[in-house]
């Protein structure tokens, strides 16, 4: 192989490294973005809360959440009436 060809080569495979590089940079700036990591966790809320496939509530996980939060309350106000 001449020396014309190898330098032609590395230097397509320079440019091909290069290209590479700048779509990973370009994907973590994507993924690292704040709108896009609420966007991600938003959406995985959801997908707890409502069936992907029908569309359909997930009750059981609604009532999961509410029943915390109740006793949540519950807990507080029970707690506030005996140091009172």
């Amino acid at each position: 192989m001449s020396k014309s060809n190898q330098t032609t080569d590395l230097e397509r495979e320079i440019e091909e490294t290069r290209d590479r590089l700048a779509h990973t940079i370009d994907q973590l700036l994507y993924r690292s973005h704040p709108k896009t990591i609420v966007g991600r966790e938003v959406a995985a809320i959801k997908g707890h809360y409502v069936d992907s496939a029908t569309g359909e509530p997930r009750t059981d996980n609604i009532l999961k959440t509410v029943g915390g939060v109740v006793g949540f309350i519950a807990l507080i106000v029970v707690i506030r009436k005996v140091t009172s």
